[in-house]
């Protein structure tokens, strides 16, 4: 297929896709007129059962986690295919450090930047039960700090950081933890991620019982999963330099 059937090809599936999303957006309701009934049971039931004052989060990891379950593993499933794809080669090279000139105060920068994005990704995953955000938000914003560390150094000195066999093996931690989770109920004869912890108190950290846990392991997830995309397209250009 040449470059112009590629792209009639393109603007005939995009015009499809844009006007099945005008389509399914044009019944909804308007503004402030929500229909019910699930948000209002949320609203009436969740903080007595669940111990959290963000909702959205005790329904993404608790009424509703075995969905999240799924999405979850589209990232962690991605993440794999495009990695295997890309590991089609003899054994990729070291890293030339052919990415531009060091600049210390960029490299400065760089450092004071991802300590402050660190700590608010944290802050947004730990504290996801109680305010916006989540396992999911605070682990993207963990990974823009993998991302700011490459930019302010070169590829040997990110490599060197976070080696590639260490992001594997956090990936795989996040993922299998939140199986791990839904599984230890099974072992007293309750449900697939019945919570199995102490609730606490309304608005404390360590409230939510599991809730509180399946975030960590999906903020664990999803941070190495795209820091793991960064070495993997780091050593895929470094690998296409080296060719003759």
């Amino acid at each position: 297929m040449n470059a112009r059937a590629r792209t009639l090809l393109f603007l005939a599936s995009g015009a499809l896709a844009a006007a099945l999303l005008l389509w399914g957006t044009a019944g909804l309701p308007g503004f402030g007129r929500y229909p019910g009934p699930y948000g209002d049971i949320i609203n009436a039931v969740a903080l007595s059962e669940r111990h959290v004052t963000n909702l959205p989060t005790a329904v993404i990891f608790d009424y509703r986690g075995f969905d999240t379950l799924g999405e979850e593993y589209i990232l962690f499933t991605s993440v794999t295919i495009l990695s295997v794809i890309l590991r089609k080669r003899e054994g990729p090279p070291e890293p030339s450090g052919a990415w531009g000139g060091f600049s210390e105060p960029i490299a400065w920068a760089g450092w004071l930047l991802s300590g402050v994005t660190g700590v608010f990704g944290l802050y947004t995953i730990l504290h996801g039960q109680l305010t916006p955000g989540g396992g999911f938000h605070g682990g993207v914003i963990l990974a823009s700090l993998f991302l700011l560390i490459f930019l302010a150094y070169e590829a040997r000195v990110f490599l060197r950081i976070f080696p590639k066999t260490a992001l594997e093996a956090l990936e795989a931690l996040g993922a299998g933890g939140y199986v791990l989770v839904g599984l230890a109920p099974l072992l007293s004869g309750r449900g697939f991620l019945t919570n199995v912890l102490p609730l606490g108190q309304l608005g404390d950290i360590r409230a939510g019982g599991t809730i509180a846990l399946i975030n960590a392991f999906v903020g664990v997830e999803v941070a190495a999963a795209f820091a793991l995309l960064v070495t993997e397209f780091i050593a895929e250009i470094e690998q296409k330099e080296a060719r003759p």
